[in-house]
């Protein structure tokens, strides 16, 4: 009984802890400066939003708008420096993807490069249910056959001797 309860805490921890309710990581960690903002709110916004789309070169699992790192921070004021040019959201991106690569997404778009990225997913999950199904046909198969062929009881043997004996007397 106490391992049972024991093993239901342990799964509760685990759940809470990678829910992030227990852990502050999953609250935003903005690193942008006030020096480095906008004084026009509508462009502020829409260099907060590209921010959040692009990857930190240094720190690779960070937007540029959470890291802190020094790359990041000069991405923040390249990214408000073309839009303070005029340049549209689209525009913005298409510049840095030229300039740092695609890897400076942080959702990398649907082309050649990236369709075995994004095709791999879907691709195992298919792979897997097809799988899965097989060996659930083989299992029913198999326990089946268990039992077709488990040993006959008493009145199943007596009454094959039955049926046997009467075939032999025709």
């Amino acid at each position: 009984m106490q391992r049972r309860i024991s093993l239901a805490l342990l799964i509760v921890c685990l759940i809470v802890g990678a829910t992030g309710f227990v852990t502050f990581s999953s609250l935003p960690a903005h690193a942008v400066l006030p020096d480095e903002m906008l004084k026009d709110q509508a462009l502020e916004h829409r260099a907060r939003d590209l921010s959040r789309e692009l990857r930190c070169l240094v720190c690779q699992n960070e937007s540029i708008d959470d890291s802190a790192a020094p790359l990041a921070r000069d991405l923040r004021l390249l990214l408000r420096e073309r839009l303070k040019a005029g340049d549209t959201d689209q525009q913005v991106l298409d510049y840095l993807v030229a300039r740092y690569g695609e890897f400076v997404l942080l959702k990398p778009r649907l082309s050649m490069h990236t369709v075995l990225l994004w095709g791999t997913p879907p691709i195992l999950l298919v792979l897997g249910g097809i799988v899965l199904l097989f060996a659930v046909r083989r299992r029913r198969q198999a326990d089946g056959m268990r039992e077709s062929q488990r040993p006959l009881t008493g009145a199943e043997q007596e009454r094959v001797s039955q049926l046997v004996g009467k075939e032999s007397h025709l």
